[in-house]
């Protein structure tokens, strides 16, 4: 199923592809390979993925077969070729590799052009370490790595910011992408259904609305093979705060749902204008 907000004459199109990853990397690529394919026939010029979207699995040991440094990985080349394929722009959403010292892992995203060049990598800087109240306790930090650099790329979309799932939750994170010049951000995400019931549109809606940027929200959903759930639901927030389209909570029987949005390039100088946040930080008199 492929849902479109209202179409804008002459705006470029982005994509958002919902999936259910699972264990078997080549099944999931299988699976964006469709996917990239429906985006491009519905217009888009850029397509982003989920995090983990080639490989969702959090039994470590069986997982480290798959995970080596981004140098010895088939799967940036893959994707590569399938930018130029189907001749798209692509935020991969991330995936676990290596770090270069071999002793953990980095949750990394690529962002492909449609020649096939890559033109930005970030790894996530925030870990996924909680107990929640529905007895779930995830210890990312016990193989992950956090990454130590902010990335604001060029695309054919905007200057797009990087981050990952958890990073959400740290405002600070995206007041500094705006600063190096951000008007969208990219927040792909495997989030769980209770975190995500309770906080994903709100936090989603709150970042756009605070950082006057389009909000780009691809994600996992539904029952996963290493016996996870996700919470679905990939948005575009524009930068006013209104949702442009939401996912839902499932897949379809293709294996993935794609959204697609108009970006109004516009939007994010229009909603500073009117809520001139930067001028009020610069007139206020006192030091936060």
């Amino acid at each position: 199923m492929t849902t479109t907000s209202n179409p804008q004459l002459g705006a470029p199109i982005a994509a958002l592809i919902q999936m259910t990853s699972g264990i078997d990397p080549a099944t999931n690529l299988a699976t964006i390979d469709r996917a990239m394919a429906d985006a491009a026939a519905g217009g888009a010029v850029m397509a982003f993925l989920p995090e983990m979207s080639l490989l969702l699995d959090r039994d470590r040991a069986r997982s480290a077969a798959h995970i080596v440094r981004e140098s010895d990985s088939p799967w940036p080349a893959a994707l590569q070729a399938l930018a130029q394929k189907h001749g798209l722009w692509l935020h991969s959403g991330s995936m676990p590799l290596l770090a270069d010292d071999g002793e953990r892992r980095v949750n990394r995203s690529h962002v492909i052009a449609a020649d096939g060049s890559i033109h930005a990598r970030y790894d996530k800087i925030h870990m996924f370490d909680v107990t929640l109240p529905s007895g779930e306790k995830w210890t990312e930090s016990a193989a992950y790595a956090g990454g130590d650099a902010l990335v604001v790329v060029d695309t054919p979309l905007g200057p797009l910011g990087l981050s990952i799932c958890y990073d959400l939750r740290f405002a600070e994170l995206y007041r500094a992408l705006v600063d190096r010049g951000a008007a969208l951000i990219a927040i792909p995400a495997a989030f769980t259904v209770s975190t995500g019931e309770a906080h994903w549109h709100i936090l989603m809606r709150a970042r756009a609305i605070e950082t006057g940027c389009h909000v780009l929200a691809a994600a996992q959903c539904g029952d996963h093979e290493d016996g996870r759930a996700t919470y679905g639901h990939s948005l575009i927030v524009d930068p006013w705060g209104a949702v442009l389209v939401d996912a839902g909570a499932v897949s379809d029987e293709t294996g993935y749902r794609m959204v697609l949005a108009p970006i109004d390039v516009a939007a994010a100088d229009r909603a500073r204008q009117a809520i001139p946040l930067d001028r009020s930080r610069a007139m206020r008199r006192i030091t936060l």
